[in-house]
């Protein structure tokens, strides 16, 4: 398994950038192969909140993947904890 845990940038649908922390691995079990992982952004604005497709995650050495998020919940009254799943190639 390869992992990644550091800072990343989520690009929204519309081209918006938001920057957070992302804990990424890839997935390998059986003939399931892929990449996913959680998304920390440093900000939440109701952008972020609906963000579900057509999202890429930028990590720092500029390689960028595909995102979908598959689920949002919140870790405290001003932080949420992104779950997304990679389409594609492993950025990291």
């Amino acid at each position: 398994m390869t992992t990644y845990s550091g800072p990343a940038t989520l690009i929204l649908a519309d081209g918006a950038r938001v920057v957070g922390m992302a804990s990424l691995g890839t997935n390998q079990r059986g003939d399931l192969n892929g990449w996913s992982g959680t998304f920390r952004p440093n900000e939440v604005s109701r952008d972020v909140r609906n963000a579900s497709d057509g999202l890429q995650l930028e990590l720092p050495d500029e390689e960028i993947g595909a995102v979908a998020v598959t689920s949002i919940r919140p870790v405290l009254a001003t932080q949420v904890l992104m779950s997304l799943v990679g389409r594609g190639p492993v950025p990291f």
